[in-house]
């Protein structure tokens, strides 16, 4: 497994989607692998938020790595 996930040497092969400061989401444009599962995601969001709450969703797997200050939420494709 990948021992850390740095977004910003890896900046080139996602797109980010939106950037709210404290909270970013970002496209898996180049099948980059989770650090969790060593799978490609769809997207990942990143937050310094304590908590954080996903609105009504379909059935969807995911992963959740926690850095220092930073959480990582990764999402798979059915």
């Amino acid at each position: 497994m990948t021992d850390r996930f740095d977004v910003h040497a890896i900046r080139h092969r996602l797109k980010l989607k939106r950037d709210a400061g404290h909270t970013s989401l970002f496209e898996n444009r180049d099948s980059v692998v989770c650090p969790a599962c060593d799978e490609p995601f769809a997207e990942v969001l990143l937050t310094e938020r304590r908590k954080h709450s996903f609105g009504p969703t379909e059935s969807i797997r995911f992963c959740v790595v926690r850095e220092g200050d930073c959480m990582q939420l990764f999402t798979h494709e059915p």
